[in-house]
């Protein structure tokens, strides 16, 4: 089984300071924090994956994401294809789930749920929270340290 995943680093700023949200989740016996995400579903493209995803884990509707998508009808065919650039892309090369996924930097409105889709204790942290997080072993989704770790090195360094 292989999945495609929209995961989404939703940032704002609050008080001066920019924030971004976590949540847990429960995956294959083991709890961590991640950023919102899910796989997406057969021709569903990136972009509405995403605001279905954000909807349903955090009860935000999201306003913007990161890149400029681009879809196009092939001539003579079938094919409608969307091409976008993302925040980062990502692929397992082990472990339990072999996936293949794009982050993407949201802004989103409304009001956050504490408990979504399959998530509990989604929250607003800042950036040195998030900071201490990925410091500490086996806290954040190892699919999203790497994503996290160069959003910080750009957004906070």
């Amino acid at each position: 089984m292989f999945y495609i995943n929209a995961r989404a680093i939703i940032e704002r700023t609050f008080n001066g300071r920019k924030e971004v949200i976590i949540q847990w989740r429960n995956k294959h016996g083991e709890g961590c924090y991640e950023f919102p995400s899910e796989r997406i579903e057969a021709f569903e493209s990136f972009y509405d994956a995403l605001r279905r995803e954000v909807k349903e884990e955090t009860g935000l509707d999201l306003v913007h994401a990161t890149g400029q998508a681009n879809r196009t009808q092939a001539e003579g065919g079938d094919w409608l294809v969307e091409n976008f650039k993302p925040f980062s892309v990502y692929q397992t090369l082990a472990g339990p789930v072999d996936s293949l996924g794009a982050h993407f930097i949201c802004h989103a409105t409304g009001e956050l749920l504490t408990q979504g889709d399959d998530s509990t204790n989604i929250q607003w942290i800042s950036l040195d929270e998030l900071k201490a997080l990925l410091a500490t072993p086996k806290q954040f989704s190892g699919i999203d340290k790497p994503a996290a770790l160069l959003y910080l090195q750009e957004s906070h360094p």
